[in-house]
């Protein structure tokens, strides 16, 4: 076993979760230090595994069954394989459950009851567990039952009536949000369930709903309609509040401008020639700008188009106006500063032969204790005996026993 640091050394977590949101929680907290134990199906595994391609390679460059999905949620874990369908699978789970901190699932509501493994059935003999179940909508309300996918919830959350352009159709955003956000809420939820425990509370159940966290995080769009009682319909790449705050094209591309105050408002329209705008009454103040966008922005278009993104970009940054360039994925791994702040990892991989498995790393930089890579996303089933061994002492008759039969 890797040795383990961080500020969540000593916890473990039995991660009964699949896709995305359960997995990004999990990974996160298996970053900060937790043991984190990825129960999957035999055989079957995870469902992202085949999400491809792309796959990672092996030593001689052909694909492996790992896919490019799978591994950028699950690192610092180990995999164990139990069939849960089965009593004995399901007395594993308890066994295990007893020897951790937290138990993670993103089943069907209800899915788990019928197998004696659902917050009820555990909590009597398991009161110190944090118990966090992840779903589409909740474990209540009329829609409590039905199925939740990222793609579903951005259209139904509202965050794909505002994105996109005024003349497109609804546009969902490029990742798997609903699912990323969801996880974030869920891992600072366990945070506080294991302070709240570990300062003379109790274990306890947390329910996530893709759905809900997808409406709080509508933030400023949320609280805009909630004043004002208005819709804000799709503004492609301007920001509803301020303005000008939005992509501009230049005469090679595009960047972004984003202004925030006045000023640099004053500033940006000296160096671009067109210092009468800011004593001009329509766009003298942020509110007026927003009221009357609909004229400031083709002025500021026009001469934007007038030089190359470079000029913008290193003629703004000298009179410190916030601006930046529109990247690709591949610009933004190539950039110094991505590469400084090591936000691009390696790890070894038992598929990849002598290569390492390249990986996105975590953004959290904490002083006293660092996050660690200990694990690379393990294959399906990887630790099933170590684990077993480790946790519940079991000898090799016993594991050989529990294999022959498919139960792991």
């Amino acid at each position: 076993m890797e040795e383990i640091s961080g500020p969540l050394k000593g916890i473990k977590i039995l991660d009964m979760s699949r896709i995305l949101a359960g997995p990004t929680c999990s990974q996160m907290l298996g970053d900060l230090g937790a043991e984190v134990i990825k129960i999957e199906r035999p055989g079957v595994g995870d469902d992202t595994r085949n999400w491809g391609p792309p796959y990672l390679k092996d030593a001689d460059g052909n694909d492996t069954t790992e896919s490019a999905y799978y591994l950028c949620a699950n690192r610092n874990k180990r995999s164990l394989t139990i069939d849960i369908t089965r009593k004995e699978g399901q007395e594993l789970i308890r066994k295990l459950a007893k020897k951790c901190d937290v138990l993670i699932e993103n089943y069907k509501v209800g899915g788990l009851k019928k197998y004696g493994l659902d917050y009820k059935g555990m909590k009597e003999e398991f009161p110190g567990l944090i118990y966090c179940s992840i779903s589409g909508f909740g474990q209540t309300g009329p829609k409590s039952e039905l199925p939740g996918y990222d793609f579903m919830i951005q259209a139904m959350g509202g965050i794909m009536s505002v994105t996109g352009d005024p003349e497109g159709t609804p546009m969902k955003v490029g990742v798997g949000i609903a699912d990323v956000m969801c996880g974030m809420y869920a891992a600072v939820s366990i945070l506080s369930a294991i302070y709240h425990r570990d300062n003379g509370g109790s274990g306890q159940y947390i329910d996530l709903a893709l759905l809900d966290t997808q409406v709080a995080w509508l933030i400023n769009s949320g609280l805009n309609y909630l004043t004002s009682l208005q819709d804000q319909n799709r503004m492609g790449n301007a920001h509803p509040n301020i303005v000008p705050y939005q992509v501009f094209q230049t005469s090679d591309g595009y960047f972004v401008l984003a202004i925030g105050n006045n000023s640099q408002f004053g500033k940006f329209c000296k160096m671009a020639g067109l210092g009468k705008l800011p004593k001009d009454a329509r766009f003298k103040d942020n509110a007026d700008r927003v009221l009357n966008r609909d004229f400031l922005v083709p002025l500021i278009n026009d001469s934007t188009k007038k030089h190359t993104t470079k000029f913008w970009l290193e003629s703004l940054k000298k009179i410190q106006v916030p601006c930046g360039p529109v990247n690709t994925v591949k610009e933004v791994f190539d950039d110094p500063q991505i590469k400084h702040r090591e936000m691009e990892i390696s790890m070894d991989h038992n598929l990849s032969g002598t290569s390492k498995v390249s990986l996105i790393g975590s953004p959290v930089r904490m002083s006293s204790t660092p996050v660690s890579y200990r694990y690379p996303p393990p294959t399906l089933g990887q630790h099933t005996e170590e684990i077993l061994e480790e946790f519940l002492d079991f000898d090799e008759n016993e594991i050989k026993n529990l294999a022959e039969k498919g139960i792991i």
